[in-house]
């Protein structure tokens, strides 16, 4: 019988069943080859399980994760992060929403570089700008649904699959849209902010599945409060951006007009 050399407590099996601690083997070409297939096909079966789940039934399978159900799951958290890393690269790389948002506006004649560089980074970034709200929606569901059942950190999950479900969308069915508008600057900025209206149904779906014993009428009504709670907060930002553009302003003097002034 083996010690364990993590805890020295006794190994029976193929882990320690006090640390987790796997049985000693020497590192040899086996061992690496081993480790890698674990890696590689574990990491692909719980990513593709949880895509297959997701596109069926995303709070479905939210609630399953939540509820206990987690060995076959890819961690909620880090599929959002891993999908939005996806999503940025075909917008920025694939795509070119930097280029295409600097020809329509060197076609309306508005060359302002700030614009130019806020405009392409929250297009291109849409869904990492998203990853970064997710614990300021989980404060919003939250108080949406907050006789329901749920606490706050169940609802940061619920929201990294809510965003999931929205940059799948984007990768299967609004990018490919916009990959065939690049031509033409004007349709493919008009067509761009389109996705944003994709969330609201998205939200009534993921919520209609997590709360499957719930009304189709209550579920639309705390979507609906969402949005608001959503705006409302949005435009807080926008007043903490101004006020903060007055700061810079003063601070600058008057080299801060090179940053909003066209070109």
């Amino acid at each position: 019988m083996e010690s364990c050399f993590n805890c020295g407590n006794s190994v029976t099996e193929n882990y320690c069943a006090h640390c987790g601690q796997k049985k000693y083997s020497r590192i040899d070409k086996k061992y690496i080859v081993n480790e890698l297939q674990d890696t590689i096909l574990q990491t692909n079966k719980g990513f593709l399980f949880s895509l297959k789940n997701i596109l069926k039934n995303p709070g479905r399978t939210a609630k399953e994760f939540i509820d206990g159900s987690r060995i076959s799951h890819y961690k909620p958290i880090l599929l959002a992060f891993l999908l939005s890393g996806i999503s940025a690269f075909i917008s920025f790389k694939i795509i070119g929403f930097k280029e295409i948002i600097e020809q329509y506006y060197s076609q309306q004649n508005m060359s302002s570089p700030l614009m130019i560089d806020i405009l392409s980074f929250t297009t291109s970034y849409n869904s990492i700008i998203m990853l970064s709200f997710i614990p300021l929606l989980g404060i919003v569901t939250k108080i949406a649904f907050r006789k329901w059942g749920q606490n706050y950190y169940e609802h940061i999950v619920m929201n990294a699959y809510i965003l999931s479900v929205y940059t799948i969308v984007n990768i299967v069915i609004i990018y490919p849209v916009l990959f065939f508008l690049k031509t033409d600057a004007n349709l493919f900025f008009q067509t761009s902010g389109l996705s944003i209206f994709t969330i609201p149904l998205i939200m009534i779906w993921f919520f209609k599945g997590f709360y499957k014993d719930k009304s189709l009428k209550s579920i639309f009504v705390r979507v609906l409060l969402i949005i608001l709670l959503s705006f409302l907060g949005f435009i807080i930002l926008i007043i903490l951006a101004i006020i903060a553009g007055f700061i810079f302003a003063f601070i600058k003097g008057p080299e801060a007009l090179e940053y909003i002034q066209p070109q």
